[in-house]
């Protein structure tokens, strides 16, 4: 089969079955993204290669998988820079008491227990340096998923509610320290390899600061005069242009393209908010995330043939350590702020969704040779598990908002 014919055929059958699986978890009051990444992880060896490898190899030759993921990186470029965009700093503003608290515990603790933990595995699954290892396990624990927590939030009418508030402001702040951890934790495994000395780095990345902090200030000259009702199309191909530019610029200086792009979101105009989270979050969702997600799951083997026994009690660990870590933290920080404690519960339970977030930071990860294979596959599967059991354990604890 031809190179073209072969991307069309694979690119087809991802979207029609990411599409399949998703209406399904629909049918559970699941979002659908939940969905996706289930379908992402069905396509890979764990199930589709187990069940037709024949097929799958057929399907999934390793060749053919540099066009797909091209693909998925302008996705996952558009789609960073929306989480960027979607962070309202007003509502920041007017959630910073509790947000800040609780969003301090829920990022610190799950942090520190993610670094003891990490002392744990490096011995079984740990490559590199300790410190980076160590850090970057930590703050894979801290991760929530600012979008797919505002999914459920709208699809369950909580985006208006004091709770929504809060849990959007903690989000976005979680969201913010975990780029900046990110970003520390790619600038330290990348120096080795830059030919550039550390304090240039830091010299770079202040100038790339200060030209953001200027465009932003130009970019809210420019919007005064903008009507946000009719927000010109040209405009926002501009602004494509430079979530694409800020991310080779975060990329070339060293601290990752996913960073440069949430850092272009951020500049953003607060305005167009909206008109940019209509227009181009729906196409990426559908088109370009579902191609991440399938090559995600073809990373992701959850078939262990070597110590099987010791590596599921492992993925155990880590799952159970990522639950009470950050709902647990979520929870204490939310009760010193005085919030009821069936609230405080429900909050835990939005911040412990981890989604596509988790899943871009462990990709990175693995790029970086952080993580190995094995452990990667059962990062994946945590990130799976926590954000599907949000929405039936809200349901299940209940109660007015």
């Amino acid at each position: 089969m031809g190179d073209n014919a072969l991307l069309f055929l694979q690119i087809a059958v991802i979207l029609g079955f990411s599409r399949l699986v998703a209406s399904a978890f629909r049918r559970f009051g699941q979002p659908r993204v939940v969905g996706e990444m289930a379908a992402g992880l069905a396509l890979g060896p764990t199930i589709f290669g187990w069940l037709a490898p024949s097929a799958y190899h057929s399907l999934f030759p390793p060749p053919s998988l540099g066009s797909l993921n091209a693909l998925s990186q302008v996705g996952l470029i558009i789609f960073i820079f929306l989480v960027g965009v979607r962070v309202d700093f007003k509502e920041l503003r007017h959630q910073s008491g509790i947000a800040i608290v609780t969003s301090g515990i829920s990022i610190s603790l799950p942090l520190l227990m993610g670094i003891v933990l990490a002392r744990y595995l490096f011995p079984r699954y740990g490559n590199g340096d300790h410190l980076v290892f160590a850090l970057f396990i930590g703050t894979a624990m801290s991760v929530t998923a600012f979008p797919v927590l505002a999914r459920i939030l709208m699809e369950r009418n909580l985006l208006g509610t004091r709770l929504g508030s809060i849990a959007i402001a903690c989000a976005a702040v979680d969201d913010l320290a975990a780029w900046v951890l990110l970003a520390t934790i790619v600038a330290l495994t990348t120096h080795d390899r830059n030919a550039r000395p550390l304090w240039l780095m830091f010299v770079y990345l202040a100038v790339y600061v200060l030209i953001m902090l200027v465009i932003r200030r130009i970019l809210d000259a420019w919007s005064r005069g903008v009507d946000e009702r009719k927000f010109p199309l040209d405009a926002m191909l501009i602004f494509v242009v430079l979530a694409l530019v800020s991310g080779a610029a975060g990329e070339w200086i060293g601290i990752h393209a996913f960073v440069g792009a949430f850092a272009a979101g951020l500049i953003i105009p607060r305005k167009f908010r909206h008109q940019w989270i209509d227009t181009l979050e729906t196409i990426t969702l559908l088109l370009l995330i579902p191609l991440f997600f399938v090559l995600t799951g073809i990373r992701t083997n959850l078939i262990f043939t070597v110590n099987a026994g010791a590596a599921y009690l492992d993925l155990l660990l880590i799952l159970l350590v990522a639950v009470a870590s950050k709902w647990g933290g979520t929870m204490i920080g939310a009760r010193a702020k005085g919030m009821r404690w069936r609230d405080a519960c429900k909050l835990g339970l939005m911040m412990n969704t981890r989604g596509l977030v988790e899943l871009i930071v462990l990709n990175v990860g693995l790029d970086s040779g952080i993580l190995s294979p094995a452990l990667y596959s059962m990062m994946v599967c945590m990130a799976l598990v926590t954000t599907f059991m949000a929405t039936p354990l809200m349901e299940l604890v209940g109660g007015e908002n």
